[in-house]
């Protein structure tokens, strides 16, 4: 078995540079860290193109118990600590890490009742718990806009747990024209604000599409009041 120990090797370099949403997009790819996550994309049929596995972690011996028939499969590269280090985004790793194809961009499925739909999020953090709240209620798609966080970023990807192999993110290029289509196959536009005296107890969801906003700012019911 070769283990890879200079940070200069040509695969490991071009797996650091996942790290930038540049490259992401250039290649897509992202990464996807940790044994229960690389486990969840095995389970969940994510095209993984490479897994890189630390040879002297201190999570060796969990890694072959739990997982060592599961990635047989797939091309494996071994690296050392120092060299996992560059190209890991976590503080504490599990010395596991893979690199995933991104899924084929999805249209639009308007037989769903409920759209979720995120303009401008920023805080990785938030767009992740979101996703993972789609996920967790059974809705297989979500509509972001192109200013909205990266979904494939590290943080929100490790934010998702594991949703991110499930839920189609559809990045809408114009958001507007894309609620206007919506309107047209018969979803109710529903903006969240804080002046309001609705709440979400008050509202029906059957064929409802939900615009959720910019953290920092309060203005989505007046942009996207349902015509």
């Amino acid at each position: 078995m070769q283990v890879i120990t200079s940070k200069e090797n040509e695969q490991i370099k071009q797996i650091h540079k996942l790290k930038e949403k540049k490259y992401r997009d250039e290649m897509s790819l992202y990464i996807i860290e940790g044994i229960k996550t690389v486990n969840e994309a095995i389970t969940e049929g994510a095209d993984i193109k490479v897994i890189v596995i630390c040879d002297d972690s201190n999570e060796q011996n969990e890694l072959k118990q739990k997982m060592l028939y599961e990635i047989a499969k797939y091309d494996i590269i071994y690296v050392n600590q120092k060299v996992f280090e560059y190209i890991s985004e976590v503080m504490h790793p599990q010395g596991i890490l893979a690199v995933v194809k991104k899924k084929e961009k999805a249209q639009i499925n308007y037989k769903e009742d409920l759209i979720v739909i995120l303009d401008n999020i920023q805080d990785p953090g938030n767009l992740g718990t979101i996703i993972r709240t789609v996920d967790s209620i059974g809705l297989s798609q979500i509509i972001v806009s192109k200013e909205t966080v990266d979904a494939y970023s590290p943080k929100v990807v490790r934010s998702t747990m594991s949703g991110i192999f499930r839920v189609n993110v559809i990045e809408s290029n114009n958001l507007k024209d894309t609620i206007e289509e919506l309107k047209k196959n018969g979803f109710n536009v529903i903006a969240t604000s804080l002046d309001t005296n609705k709440s979400i107890y008050d509202i029906s969801y059957n064929k409802s599409a939900i615009i959720i906003g910019n953290e920092a700012k309060r203005n989505f019911k007046r942009n996207y009041k349902n015509g």
